[in-house]
């Protein structure tokens, strides 16, 4: 059984449950795949929109989603992370090189190099010159990234991935699945731990 973590790096609560998923992997035993698809595409489809602008004319909402976060990063000690001063930003080439980098084995050192950009170092990571820059730092060869990231295949490849999520339910980010079980946001991570913990005693 292998749960799964879907996940664009334009989303502040994706880094947060990224920050935690190790956590319930030393707990659980298990080691989650991480599926990168593109928010942007996911709300086109479904209809739905990012917080920011869903809740921002409601009085008194956003302040208490920034509090609800706030009190997130307390529970799980996260003390390093800061709203990007350039959100939000066109996450589309850093999901195209997430596929890149997982298909030749540096999903991780991506996903690290990316996540951290965007919301530990208040990077401009849709500019492809300080996009590139952030993964040769993070010892990954950003121009070849960059250039399988653009090929026709890895862009069909997101596509195909984005629209698979949107066909088993999924309508925002991050979300998770244990199974066929759906779980939607980080305020969920507790439920998606005790799934895992019963399909796998089950």
């Amino acid at each position: 059984m292998t749960p799964e973590f879907l996940y664009d790096y334009g989303s502040p609560n994706a880094y947060l449950a990224w920050r935690v998923l190790p956590e319930i992997e030393a707990r659980t035993d298990v080691v989650f795949r991480r599926t990168p698809v593109l928010l942007g595409g996911i709300f086109k489809e479904t209809g739905n929109q990012s917080p920011f602008y869903r809740f921002g004319p409601v009085k008194g909402r956003m302040e208490y989603e920034m509090l609800e976060m706030r009190r997130f990063m307390k529970k799980h000690k996260i003390t390093d992370f800061q709203m990007n001063h350039n959100f939000p930003q066109n996450s589309l080439l850093m999901m195209r090189g997430a596929v890149a980098a997982h298909e030749t084995g540096q999903g991780e050192a991506y996903d690290r190099a990316c996540f951290r950009g965007m919301w530990e170092e208040n990077l401009q990571m849709d500019n492809v010159d300080v996009f590139t820059d952030r993964l040769d730092k993070e010892g990954l060869r950003g121009s070849a990234i960059l250039q399988k990231a653009q090929s026709p295949e890895v862009k069909a490849k997101l596509a195909e991935m984005t629209n698979a999520a949107v066909t088993r339910g999924v309508f925002g980010l991050p979300s998770f699945f244990v199974g066929d079980e759906l779980f939607f946001g980080k305020d969920r991570l507790g439920d998606v731990e005790l799934e895992i913990l019963r399909q796998k005693n089950a």
